[in-house]
């Protein structure tokens, strides 16, 4: 990837543009699974949401090879998408935008108060 693409998003838009080709050969229930695990994967993103291309590649090809074997969703994923999610993010300690941005302003806040008290 070269530094242009990096700046202006193209390669992700290019991976999300083949995720979405692949998404719609999927089962009716299999692509419904896809677009919650999309959702829920989302808060763990970075800024550009280049950490989570390998996260939703490898989420897609198990619903692919699910879809291919006949297997239901909940037999791959479980009840639970939001948890799935969560574990495949990094499991309870994985942090979310919310989380990051929630201890940059307790940072900010907190120098700027030990500025006023001296």
């Amino acid at each position: 990837m070269n530094f242009w693409e990096k700046v202006t998003g193209s390669d992700l838009t290019r991976e999300w543009k083949v995720f979405e080709a692949r998404s719609e050969v999927l089962p009716d229930d299999h692509r419904v699974a896809w677009e919650q695990v999309v959702t829920h994967l989302l808060p763990y993103g970075d800024f550009s949401g280049r950490n989570l291309m390998p996260l939703l590649d490898a989420a897609l090809g198990l619903l692919e090879v699910a879809a291919a074997d006949g297997q239901s969703v909940d037999e791959v994923l479980g009840e639970d998408i939001q948890g799935f999610c969560a574990a495949l993010a990094g499991g309870a300690e994985a942090r979310t935008y919310r989380d990051r941005w929630r201890e940059q302003l307790n940072r900010n806040v907190a120098r700027k108060l030990s500025r006023l008290g001296g």
